[in-house]
C-alpha cells in the first residue's frame, strides 16, 4: 500500500507504518517494519549501512514502491526532505547561483531572503554566488533553507552533515534543534553520530537485518544494545540537553 492510502488510528501520531516490506528484486530491504512517530517528536534512524534508513525514508515520500504494509500520513501533512550525499562538491560544475536555484522551487523576493537569513546566510553575500563555490557550511544550510521553503509540518533528513566539518556538523544539528524547539516541527533524522543521537532526540528507530528497535535514547544507547544492533563494540559521550 502506497503512502497516504490508509487512515491515522491515533490522532496524536503524524505518521504510522505498518508492516511495511519494500523488495529490491527478490531481496527484502525492508521486511514487516511497523513504527510510530508522534506529533512534533524529533526521531532519529540509526543502523549499520544496508539496514534500509534510506529505502525509508523514500518509502516514506513515496518515491519507492511498497511490497506490502500501510504507510499513513496525518491528513494534508506537508513534508520537507533533504536528500543523502548532496554536497557542494558535487554541483561544482552547474552555472546556478543560489537564488536561482531556489527559484526552482518557487523561492523569489523577499521569501528567498527571509529563508536565507533564517538558516544564519547573508542573502546579500549568497544569492548572487554559483552554489558550487559555497562552503560545506553555507551549502548545507541553503538545503536546510530550501527543505523549509512551504512551512512544512515535517522535516526528513538524510545525513544532512554529509561533506563538511565536525565544527559545520555541530552548527547544522543546533540550526535543525533550534527549528525544531521554534516551529513545533516534527523531525526524522538519519545520522551515524551516536553523540547527536542522545543529545537531540526523543525517540530512537534503530534498524538492522535482525533487529529493529524504538524507544528513548536512554532506553536504545546502552553498549548491549548497539553492539547487537551494529555487530561490534559502539563507544559514544553522552551530553546534557
Amino acid at each position: 500500500m502506497s503512502a497516504g492510502d490508509a487512515t491515522l488510528k491515533n490522532m496524536d501520531n503524524i505518521l504510522e507504518v505498518k508492516n511495511l516490506t519494500v523488495k529490491f528484486g527478490h531481496e527484502k530491504v525492508i521486511d514487516n517494519l511497523s513504527f510510530k512517530i508522534k506529533r512534533g517528536e524529533f526521531l532519529t534512524i540509526v543502523g549499520p549501512n544496508g539496514s534500509g534508513k534510506t529505502v525509508l525514508l523514500r518509502s516514506l515520500l513515496g518515491l519507492l514502491p511498497a511490497s506490502r504494509g500501510e504507510i499513513a500520513w496525518e491528513k494534508n501533512a506537508r513534508i520537507g526532505y533533504l536528500p543523502q550525499g548532496l554536497t557542494q562538491l558535487k554541483v561544482k560544475s552547474l552555472p546556478l547561483t543560489v537564488g536561482e536555484f531556489l527559484r526552482l522551487k518557487n523561492i523569489n523576493g523577499g521569501k528567498a531572503t527571509d529563508l536565507l537569513e533564517l538558516v544564519g546566510l547573508d542573502s546579500e553575500d549568497v544569492l548572487g554566488k554559483r552554489i558550487g563555490n559555497l562552503s560545506g557550511g553555507q551549502f548545507q544550510r541553503m538545503l536546510v533553507a530550501w527543505a523549509l521553503a512551504g512551512n512544512p509540518d515535517v522535516l526528513l533528513f538524510d545525513e544532512p552533515t554529509a561533506g563538511i566539518d565536525v565544527g559545520g556538523e555541530k552548527t547544522i544539528y543546533d540550526l535543525l534543534y533550534k527549528f525544531w524547539q521554534k516551529k513545533k516541527l516534527t523531525v526524522v533524522l538519519i545520522t551515524h553520530d551516536l553523540n547527536i543521537v542522545y543529545k537531540y532526540s526523543t525517540s530512537v528507530l534503530c534498524m538492522s537485518k535482525s533487529n529493529v528497535c524504538q524507544a528513548s535514547p536512554k532506553e536504545v544507547l546502552l553498549p548491549e544494545i548497539l553492539e547487537g544492533l551494529y555487530g561490534m563494540p559502539i563507544k559514544f559521550y553522552k551530553h546534557n540537553h
